[in-house]
């Protein structure tokens, strides 16, 4: 958990039965589980010891509770299954304290067709807060859709709406991928197969950096720990995201003003700029007192009035004139943008269009240049 922790994660969900069926705490409707194992002469609870490590590091625990089950024969029966399913369901969600995450899936099913609204009711019953993965063909039941692939990679332009069978559900996207290349779970002798810093670091551009969240794999050893190495790893990727977005130049250089603009300009995301009432189009600006280089640009929308830039720029000044360094569609939550450096005193976000007014909670400039975890 202090790798964990360390890597910048704020919470961990854990698979608490997979697709195999064994259940990772004593469940009371199947012997197939922890309490039929020579470990801790069947008193464990895998599901406890998580939960327990994950707050006492400060970070907030959710579960997987996978539908498919290829190992238990009720599965052949659906009303039979997902009376099982339910009661596996109401054992996690009433004995681990709150749950920020419920991962959903219906992979594999093998002819199952599943019972969802049945699988929500339940878990609402007793965890009306907790957030729902999901994929768009569940969209009904989600609150955080898949990406769309295990890659780490939000490929398109990523608006948080989405639309339905005529109805628009605020969705916001969630990517999963392992820790290690290919695969989900530990196998001996595979340290080649860990995903480097550089690795790390783009799937982190590519997902937290188009607006998205990351949800990263990771596979415990024989031993029920993280290996050596992937702890190793995971402190080394946090090293390297502080590394490269710990100085935020805007913050640190710009000249300050009595203006609004201050609140998107001050490295502090609790506070926002608006733009006028009703417009479509506005700009924000900073000025320094020197020409600074920099080559990297982090921006962030308040999004509790919904999500707003259709179309933007960067711009520099030369002396003469504003050149585009980045031009884009959606920011949401926070966009990262790199571009070949420059060296200007005066550096805008013009914001082209927008269904409603633009809410920026912060817009950031740095320069990385030729940082070890630059991909």
């Amino acid at each position: 958990m202090r790798a964990i922790q360390a890597a910048g994660a704020k919470y961990v969900v854990l698979v608490a039965k997979h697709h195999d069926g064994f259940c990772l705490w004593p469940a009371t409707q199947t012997d197939y589980s922890v309490k039929s194992s020579a470990w801790e002469n069947g008193q464990g609870d895998v599901v406890r010891r998580v939960s327990d490590a994950a707050r006492k590091a400060g970070l907030k625990f959710g579960v997987y509770l996978s539908p498919w089950d290829r190992h238990d024969p009720r599965y052949e029966n659906s009303a039979e299954y997902d009376k099982y399913y339910a009661a596996d369901l109401d054992e996690l969600a009433q004995n681990y304290g709150d749950l920020v995450e419920f991962w959903l899936d219906g992979a594999g099913s093998a002819g199952h067709v599943y019972n969802f609204p049945r699988i929500i009711e339940e878990l609402r019953t007793y965890q009306p807060n907790t957030l729902v993965f999901a994929d768009t063909g569940l969209f009904e039941y989600g609150d955080i859709r898949w990406v769309g692939n295990e890659d780490g990679n939000i490929p398109y332009e990523n608006w948080n709406v989405i639309d339905r069978h005529g109805f628009l559900r605020w969705r916001p996207v969630e990517s999963d991928t392992p820790l290690r290349k290919a695969h989900w779970f530990w196998h001996p002798n595979d340290e080649a197969s860990l995903k480097t810093v550089p690795e790390l670091v783009s799937i982190y551009e590519h997902t937290i950096g188009r607006g998205g969240q990351l949800m990263l794999g990771l596979a415990p050893d024989r031993r029920g720990l993280l290996p050596e190495t992937d702890a190793r790893r995971l402190v080394e990727f946090g090293a390297a995201i502080q590394r490269r977005y710990g100085e935020n130049l805007i913050a640190k250089e710009h000249i300050r003003t009595n203006d609004t603009t201050e609140a998107a300009l001050d490295g502090d995301p609790s506070t926002f700029w608006s733009a006028p009432s009703g417009s479509h189009h506005a700009i924000l600006e900073a000025d320094f007192a020197k020409p600074l280089t920099f080559d990297h640009a982090l921006t962030m929308e308040w999004l509790n009035d919904g999500q707003h830039v259709a179309n933007f720029r960067i711009e520099v000044w030369n002396g003469k004139g504003w050149n585009t360094v980045v031009e884009g569609g959606a920011i949401g939550h926070k966009r990262i943008d790199h571009f070949a450096p420059v060296t200007a005193s005066r550096v805008r976000l013009n914001i082209l269009a927008s269904s409603a007014e633009a809410h920026i909670r912060e817009f950031q400039v740095f320069k990385i240049g030729s940082d070890p975890g630059t991909p």
